[in-house]
Order: C-alpha cells, then structure tokens, then sequence
C-alpha cells in the first residue's frame, strides 16, 4: 500500500467515525423526543389532562431534570418535590435512595429518575372509561328542566 492510498484509507476513516458521530446525536435526539412524547401522553392518561396541561407539565419536568438521567432531591425546590411525589404515586418517577457515612455518621441522599417503562405502559393505556361520565356532559340546567317537568 502506498502513501497516496494510506491517506485516502485515513481520510475514509476520519469522515464515516464523525457520520458515525452524528447520526448517535441524532438517534439520542430521536430518543428524547420520543420519550417527551410519551411522556405527555402518559401524563395525559393518568392525570385525564388536556394536552396543553400535560405539555406544559412535561416541559417543567424537563427544565428540572436539564437533561440529565437523575436528579439529587436536595438540588430542587419544595414544589418541584412535591410535583415529583404526584408523579412517583402515579409510577411515572423514581426515588433511589443512597446511604453513605460521612464523618461518622450516617447520611442518606435520594435522587429523583424517570421510570421509563412505566412512562411507555401508561403512554399506550387508555383512559378508563366511566360509564356515567355521559351524565356529567349534560349541563344542570337540562337537569333542572326534567325535574321541572316530572
């Protein structure tokens, strides 16, 4: 092999790792747009929210996590903790409990993660239906004018 045909084989090589690069980026992005979209849904379902609300939701939940996979309790505020407690009873949140010493003492830490699975199962869920719940769209007003009449 020659030199000219060393460089090329390099060259080949430097180009497909940074495609390589890329198309990683480009499926983690995939990846985290699928999962917000799964998480509204999700959101959606268990709360029997508009998608307005669980879009909004979702993008709070977001900006707390800033992208990263855990979040320490301790670094959130008290609102965000207990927004976090709703969505933990819901499954859609985990708490992860750590024990360490420190100084002789025992000390806990407790970090905050999605539940991914739980997230796609409630995703796909669909909202249980209530067989009375046609009564409710029926406004009072209906209501008062039937009893009227009887």
């Amino acid at each position: 092999m020659d030199l000219n045909n060393s460089v090329k084989v390099f060259q080949i090589t430097v180009v497909q790792q940074e495609f390589n690069k890329v198309n990683y980026k480009n499926l983690v992005q995939v990846g985290k747009n699928q999962m917000k979209q799964l998480l509204i849904k999700a959101l959606k379902n268990s709360f029997e929210m508009s998608k307005e609300d669980a879009v909004a939701l979702a993008k709070t939940v977001e900006e707390i996590f800033k992208g990263k996979k855990e979040i320490e309790d301790m670094t959130i505020d008290k609102y965000a903790r207990a927004l976090f407690y709703d969505l933990q009873r819901e499954k859609l949140l985990k708490l992860r409990r750590e024990e360490f010493k420190e100084k002789g003492k025992q000390m806990r830490k407790y970090y905050w993660s999605f539940n991914n699975a739980a997230i796609k199962e409630l995703a796909v869920e669909k909202i249980k239906k209530d067989p009375y719940n046609v009564y409710k769209k029926i406004p009072n007003e209906a209501w008062l004018v039937h009893s009227q009449i009887n």
